[in-house]
Formats: structure tokens, C-alpha cells, sequence
């Protein structure tokens, strides 16, 4: 969807991705074919080889920046999961509707497509009810990206770290997601702490596209944790489950285990009860990916000149309409507009500091983000209800 003001600001927003694909005749996520074609990107790279800042052709992209992405984790939804996680009275109902909520961010982006890389201070606002999303990318070498989410009706904060590093073994890219996560339940006085999965992109011999890695939960307040191992099919396909998640849920002090964890995070995760053997299906896909909604501009003469639907305007036009020749004219506008702010800043002696969120690095290399405000506002960028 287009919108412009009278004064030709231009806003383009996409629908949201979801994990069940599209129909055969919109091809706008649809990736270039056929296998060797993508693999050709890769011929004069190297196994082990930091993908972290390879440009792809707009050819190979789809008309959204990886901030909208991850905005669209938390805010593109079809059952309000976050809001129940509130809302169980029990410490053990609550920590098992974050269990629930956190598989339910973690929708893969389409093989043989990517999103756009942020540049430096792009921003991403949208509201969904009353949930404000408020993302922020807060550093390009290394490309860093911050969010920061309230909900002043449910008192939930969210605040993400997140910096990817994609690296090719060969056959496959595998994505690093380092950074953590929290989710706060600001009345129940509980902070939930959590990491993400790689993201595994294989080329060969069958191409997918998989969550594979460790997640750690923990919630000290209420002196329980969660281990969720994501796995897939080994490289020749005989070994392992697609999409799986296993794990269980214990109590930090003793290391009891009192649930088990079971399922496949595009289908469904059921819940054992280690005492009474009962078992819940705990995560719906279904539910979870139908219906979604495709924001709306509200406010267009609210949208920041930083917004990420407003940067990228004129090349998601050119790829929804497959206008390639003006596709890579767009790309190359905003990547040369990023280095003249560079050398401007350069020339001047100036440091660029975050407009959102102040950051700090951690022992380990990583970095930690801090909203400089304590609620999000409302955004000009809604996500309507029905």
C-alpha cells in the first residue's frame, strides 16, 4: 500500500509475512528461480565467510527493511499471545504463556529472499490496540537494532538487543542472533529474560529454511526457566523433525523439571506435566498466523522522515511493481545518501548517538540498549483490528 501527503511524502507498507506462504499469483515474495541462480550470489565466497554486510540486488529482496520484520514479531498477530501472559494469575500459567509467546516471534523470512539492511537511525513505529512498537536501528558496523514496546492498558514492556551475523558454511547460511530479550510484566513485578535461535538458510541439497539453536527462559522472580532446543532435518534429510521445538520448563533452585515441551513451532507445541501426565497444547500456528492485518498509514504528517516504510518508499514501490531497473536507482539513492551523511559526519567530527535508546557494551562484545523513554507513544503507523 502507497500513501502520499500533498507534499508527495511517500510511505509504502507491505503485508506481513507469514509462515504459510503466498498465493500462486502475487509473487512478491516470491524468490528468483531457479536454485542456481541464488547460489550464484555465493560463487566467489568462501566457507565461513561474514555475510554481515554482502549487498543483494533488489532482485533478492522483498519490499521490507529487516526493522519492519522484526517489529512485525511482536505487532503482526493473529491471537493476542503477549496479553495473556499477564493475565494467568498462577507464576507457572504465566511462564508458560511466555514459553508460548516467545515461538510465536519466530517466523522465518522466505527462502531465496531477504529484507532490506537498515541504515543508521532508521526507525520503525506502529501500534497495534493499545500496544506501541517502537524499533531503531542503532548501529550499522555492526549492524545493531534496538525495540522497545509498552502496553500502558496491560503494563508489558518489551525491550530487544539484536545483532546478526550471517556467515556461509558452504552449503547453508547460518544466521547468529546474539542479544537478549525481555519481556517485563510490570504489575506482577516479573522480568523475563530470553535469547533467540539461529536462523539456518540451506542451499543444498533440498533449500529451506529453518530456526535451529538453544533458547534459555528465565524469570528469577519466580524462580523458573526454560531450555527450548529448535531443530530440523540433518543435511540428507533422515534424520531429525522439520520445525521442531523440545524442551521443558524446571525450577531454578532444584533443577526439577515440571513440564515437558513438544511440538513444531509452524504446527503445534503441547505441554506435558511431569506430576499428573496431563497434556496441553500450549502454541497454535493456526491461531497464531491467520488473519493478519497489513498496517495502515493514521497520521501520514506523523510518520518520521526516519521511518523505515518512508527510507525504503521508493524501492518497495519498484518491487511490488517488478520495475527492476528502478528498483536498483532506489537502492542506490538511499545507500549513497547514507554515506554522504558519513563523510558530513566525518568532516565534522561528530559522533551519531541514538535518538531512542542508549546503549552500552557488555563484557563479551555484545550490547545492551536502554529506552531513553519510560512509555512508547501512540505511532502514526496502525495495525487495525479487524
Amino acid at each position: 500500500m502507497v500513501t502520499r501527503s500533498a507534499d508527495e511524502t511517500k510511505v509504502v507498507v507491505s503485508r506481513p509475512l507469514s509462515i504459510y506462504g503466498d498465493s500462486e499469483e502475487d509473487s512478491t515474495y516470491k524468490a528468483p528461480k531457479p536454485i542456481q541462480r541464488i547460489l550464484s550470489l555465493f560463487k566467489d565466497i568462501g566457507p565461513g565467510f561474514d555475510l554481515t554486510y554482502f549487498k543483494l540486488p533488489p532482485l533478492f529482496n522483498f519490499p521490507k527493511s529487516h526493522l519492519q520484520c522484526y517489529g512485525e514479531t511482536v505487532y503482526c498477530i493473529g491471537t493476542d499471545m503477549l496479553s495473556r501472559c499477564n493475565q494467568a494469575d498462577s507464576p507457572v500459567d504465566r511462564f508458560a504463556s511466555v514459553v508460548s509467546w516467545s515461538i510465536s516471534t519466530l517466523r522465518p523470512p522466505l527462502f531465496g529472499l531477504a529484507p532490506y539492511n537498515p541504515v543508521l537511525g532508521e526507525t520503525h513505529h506502529v501500534s497495534r490496540a493499545s500496544l506501541n512498537v517502537l524499533l531503531e536501528q542503532i548501529s550499522h558496523h555492526p549492524p545493531v537494532s534496538a525495540l522497545h514496546a509498552t502496553d500502558e492498558k496491560q503494563n508489558i514492556e518489551l525491550i530487544w538487543c539484536q545483532q546478526s551475523v550471517p556467515k556461509f558454511n558452504g552449503v547453508a547460511v547460518v544466521n547468529e542472533v546474539r542479544g537478549k530479550r525481555q519481556l517485563k510484566l510490570l504489575n506482577r513485578g516479573e522480568t523475563y529474560e530470553m535469547n533467540s535461535p539461529d536462523l539456518l538458510i540451506r542451499f543444498l541439497p533440498m533449500p529451506g529454511i529453518d530456526w535451529d539453536g538453544d533458547v534459555r527462559i528465565k524469570c528469577p522472580e519466580n524462580g523458573l526457566e526454560a531450555e527450548l532446543r529448535f531443530g530440523h532435518k540433518s543435511f540428507l534429510g533422515l534424520r531429525g523433525s522439520h520445525r521442531s521445538v523440545k524442551g521443558k520448563i524446571y525450577q531454578t533452585s532444584t533443577k526439577k523439571t515440571l513440564f515437558q515441551i513438544n511440538g513444531n513451532w509452524d504446527r503445534t507445541v503441547t505441554m506435558k506435566d511431569n506430576a499428573s501426565g496431563k497434556q496441553t497444547v500450549i502454541y497454535n500456528a493456526e491461531e497464531v498466523y491467520s488473519g493478519l492485518k497489513t498496517p495502515i498509514v493514521h497520521d501520514l504528517q506523523g510518520v518520521r522522515p526516519t521511518e523505515s516504510a518512508a527510507v525504503w518508499s521508493e524501492l518497495s514501490e519498484a518491487i511490488m511493481s517488478h520495475d527492476w531497473e528502478k528498483a536498483k536507482e532506489a537502492k542506490n539513492a538511499v545507500e549513497e545518501k547514507q554515506r554522504e551523511l558519513l563523510r558530513e559526519r566525518g568532516s565534522k567530527g561528530e559522533i551519531w548517538v541514538p535518538q531512542h535508546f542508549r546503549v552500552t557494551h557488555t563484557k563479551d562484545g555484545g550490547w545492551d540498549c536502554f529506552p531513553t523513554q519510560q512509555w512508547v507513544p501512540p505511532a502514526p503507523i496502525v495495525v487495525p483490528l479487524s
